[in-house]
């Protein structure tokens, strides 16, 4: 899928700029000549999405930034001047707050999308581990994000997930302390997750530019997951994808803005409206809605280091997905048993989603278990075996030949071939 830029440019600067340095070549080939199958649908915007809420969140960063006091006995006062005092800091703090939120959402819908179709398979293999690299940076920073409104929940969440850190041996409790830099989360630890909050959205920005470097390289996937055969089988990037992730991106946007202006506090705590108090703990410690289902799975071991070992684990075994999945073809769409166990798969994942924001006792717990149980079998046991056993689905031809039928999967198929 790559190649020589064939722009041309028209007027002299131009032409002297892209003789030295072929910018603007690059963004040409890059997005407006570059081929995509025919065939792309709208779950395949949510990479433009991603890439403009990524933007806005640096941007509105960058400008809360200009306002926080990294001190202990002053963040929370700040952050109540940058809704009271600063000019729309209302505004910029609940889009930077509810754009982290569908900022997760669009990266979890993006993951499903691209397990459903088979996109971390040969030779997408580096295209899917950057994937999860920028999801566990996001990650890192959602949470250091979450500590610095410096209330309730924000204190005793930063106690909990660090001291998780202690449980490693002979080493936990100084690598603890060192994360906090004195002997309990106070103003030192604070000012680390400032500061490491600011960097790490430009590392994932860094982490975008090979992720989208490598899908050039291989060239997208398709609802298919078949390779492309001809030129039929593509369209240019611009305006066939452009128009359409722009209209799925003014969408989201609009989802974005009615939880800003109608539901603004609906993803927090009410406890985070309260100072930190390191001598009361909060009755039910709760973490963003994002985080839920894998502080579902930490929960579910009572042994520490092991419950620790289990929510790692659970997102290093996404990293090896493309070597569980033993099978050939990649698409859902032609793979019927492994259907129906990848939509088990997401109804555990919402479930531990749930069980997460539940307190940790009785039934929660039993049912947290049984969940983060099959979790890790869907990957280890599940996955392997199913590409041995299952027949897929005849696939087609050609991308093309199947969007002429107007059948989405063809009659007209084959079994061999690329389908990786």
């Amino acid at each position: 899928m790559e190649g020589h830029s064939t722009y041309q440019p028209t007027n002299g600067a131009a032409k002297w700029l892209e003789r030295r340095l072929p910018v603007i070549g690059l963004v040409h080939s890059s997005f407006v000549a570059y081929p995509t199958p025919r065939n792309l649908n709208y779950w395949w915007t949510f990479g433009a999405i991603l890439s403009f809420v990524l933007v806005a969140q640096i941007i509105t960063g960058i400008v809360l930034a200009m306002h926080y006091v990294p001190a202990g006995s002053m963040a929370f006062n700040s952050v109540e001047a940058i809704m009271r005092d600063v000019n729309f800091g209302w505004l910029l703090r609940y889009l930077h707050a509810n754009g982290a939120s569908l900022f997760f959402f669009a990266v979890y819908i993006h993951m499903f999308r691209g397990m459903y179709y088979g996109s971390y398979k040969e030779p997408r293999e580096v295209l899917w581990i950057l994937g999860v690299l920028i999801l566990l940076l996001m990650i890192a920073a959602a949470f250091m994000g979450y500590v610095l409104p410096w209330g309730q929940m924000s204190f005793w969440a930063a106690t909990v997930i660090t001291n998780l850190f202690s449980a490693i041996p002979l080493v936990g409790t100084a690598i603890t302390e060192w994360l906090w830099g004195g002997f309990s989360v106070d103003s030192a630890t604070l000012n680390r997750f400032y500061a490491l909050h600011y960097l790490l959205p430009f590392m994932i920005a860094g982490v975008v530019v090979l992720h989208v470097w490598a899908l050039h390289v291989t060239g997208q996937n398709n609802p298919l997951g078949i390779d492309i055969k001809s030129k039929k089988d593509t369209v240019a990037f611009t305006p066939y994808a452009t128009i359409k992730d722009m209209f799925a991106t003014v969408v989201f946007l609009i989802l974005l803005a009615w939880m800003v202006f109608y539901l603004p506090n609906y993803a927090g705590h009410p406890d985070n409206y309260i100072p930190a108090d390191p001598l009361k703990t909060p009755a039910h410690i709760v973490p963003e809605w994002y985080f839920l289902p894998f502080y579902a799975i930490l929960r579910a071991i009572p042994n520490k280091l092991a419950g620790v070992i289990a929510l790692f684990s659970a997102i290093a075994v996404l990293f090896v997905l493309p070597w569980l999945d033993t099978s050939r073809v990649r698409s859902a769409r032609f793979r019927p048993i492994y259907r129906q166990f990848f939509w088990i798969f997401v109804i555990v994942c919402i479930g531990l989603g749930y069980l997460g924001s539940q307190p940790a006792e009785g039934g929660y717990v039993i049912a947290s278990r049984i969940l983060t149980a099959y979790y890790f079998i869907h990957f280890l046991i599940i996955l392997p075996v199913i590409g041995l056993i299952e027949r897929p689905k005849p696939l087609p031809n050609s991308i093309s030949e199947s969007v002429l039928q107007g059948s989405g999967g063809g009659a007209t198929a084959t079994t061999t071939g690329s389908e990786g």
